[in-house]
């Protein structure tokens, strides 16, 4: 290999750079929705088994959500139904948004008297 051929390949390696640190935040954006969805999951869950159990279920909800997402957390009872809403934390401030994870958990009918 000579000197010319070795600087081809620098170049062609600092040109895909870019493009694999945009595949790479990608694919890492895509993996924290995913995680955010299931934590939304969780939580809707543990709130309406706190329903079932008398409970509070916002609280219930917030505790089950790992701390560095709370702050990014919303959680609604209405009635017997419990929805979480998880954004997660990504570097894209606009994609944060964009996919923020939703899941709903019922806690069935309202006991008989």
């Amino acid at each position: 290999m000579n000197a010319r051929e070795s600087g081809q390949a620098s170049v062609e390696l600092v040109a895909l750079l870019p493009l694999v640190a945009i595949v790479a935040l990608t694919a890492l954006s895509f993996l924290a929705a995913r995680a955010a969805g299931e934590q939304a999951g969780q939580a809707a869950q543990a709130g309406a088994m706190a329903l079932l159990q008398d409970g509070d279920a916002r609280r219930a909800a917030r505790r089950a959500v790992p701390g560095h997402l709370r702050p990014r957390t919303t959680v609604a009872v209405a009635g017997r139904r419990v929805t979480v809403r998880v954004r997660p934390s990504l570097p894209v401030p606009g994609l944060s948004t964009r996919l923020t994870a939703t899941a709903s958990a019922d806690a069935g009918p309202e006991p008989a008297p």
